[in-house]
This record gives structure tokens, sequence and C-alpha cells, in this order.
């Protein structure tokens, strides 16, 4: 096609364009025009978008927090519980070679078998 043809192309389909435009008249809104209410209410959704974003962040980082704490405590109970079934597993070996344990009424008041006096 040449330049000439490709020119009166978009102008056939920009006059087309126009026509129908103008066929529907007067009435309602023009387009890419807005009115200062929806540029307020565009502002104001942005705001409360922002808002909503700042509050999801807040909530998210104490979530997070909540959870390392619950991690570190889970992970003091493991170190603790895996000391004394060290302490348990020493105590079982010297029972069972047949030799009193040193601390035996330390670990049994630790587990309650003898009461302190």
């Amino acid at each position: 096609m040449t330049d000439m043809e490709m020119q009166s192309n978009k102008m056939s389909i920009t006059e087309e364009t126009q026509a129908t435009r103008k066929e529907c008249g007067k009435r309602g809104r023009k387009p890419g025009r807005k009115t200062s209410t929806e540029k307020l209410d565009i502002k104001a959704k942005l705001e409360r978008s922002r808002q909503s974003a700042r509050e999801c962040r807040a909530r998210k980082k104490l979530r997070y927090q909540y959870l390392e704490e619950l991690v570190a405590d889970r992970e003091k109970a493991v170190v603790a519980l895996r000391t004394e079934l060290e302490r348990l597993i020493q105590w079982n070996n010297q029972l069972s070679e047949s030799n009193t344990p040193t601390n035996n009424d330390q670990l049994l008041q630790e587990l309650g078998i003898l009461k302190q006096e």
C-alpha cells in the first residue's frame, strides 16, 4: 500500500469513530474527563489502600515475631529435654553396671520419687 492509501484509511477510520461519538449526543460524561468528586474518591481509595497495606505489613511483622519467639521457646525445650535424656541414659548405664550413681538422691528428687527434706 502506498502512503496515501494508508493515510486515507486512517482518516476514514477516525471519521467513523467521530461520527459514532457524535450520534450519541451530549448526554453523559465525556470520556477522559474526571469530575472533582471522582478525583477525591480515587485519592481516598488510594489512601485507604495504603493504610490497609501498612496495617497488613504490621500484622505480618507481629505474626513473624510471635512465630520466631515460639520457635525459640521450642528449641530451648528441645535442648532441655536432650540434656535430661542424656542424664537419664547415663544413670541407666550406671544402674545396669550395678554401680550406684553418684547423684542418685538428686535424680530421685528430680523425678519426684524422693521428697526433699
